[in-house]
């Protein structure tokens, strides 16, 4: 019986990869706390990684015409990005509140932690299989 990664690794993977876009999202929004005009954005992680699983369970194959054309990446699509609505409006139209970004980027951190514990167990239940032990 052949084994699946993408059976074994269930939504471990793709979720460690939108975590770490995510992560990424919110660092910028830290950053730019105090920029006049500067729009706090974020990702729905839940519709993104159903997204993602839903279009692996289609598993299209994309095939090429000619030998130059540029082969699919592996991976995760952009997530698309949202602009979070500021709990209290700044007068300089910056919609970042530092004490909600970083509570979310706190929240990311944890569940990265989380995705990369379960598929750290994944990998090591694998590899006693693969030893018999």
């Amino acid at each position: 019986m052949p084994i699946s990664f993408e059976r074994a690794f269930s939504v471990h993977d793709d979720a460690l990869l939108l975590r770490g876009r995510r992560a990424s999202i919110l660092a910028s929004n830290i950053a730019n706390v105090d920029t006049p005009n500067y729009k706090a954005r974020d990702i729905d992680f839940g519709a993104t990684l159903r997204s993602v699983s839903m279009r692996q369970q289609e598993s299209v194959t994309l095939a090429s015409t000619h030998r130059n054309h540029i082969a699919p990446q592996p991976g995760i699509a952009q997530p698309a990005l949202m602009y979070r609505n500021p709990l209290h409006p700044a007068l300089d139209g910056n919609s970042v509140d530092a004490h909600v970004e970083q509570a979310k980027f706190a929240e990311n951190a944890m569940l990265y932690q989380a995705s990369f514990t379960f598929l750290n167990g994944k990998v090591n239940g694998l590899m006693k299989a693969l030893k018999g032990e």
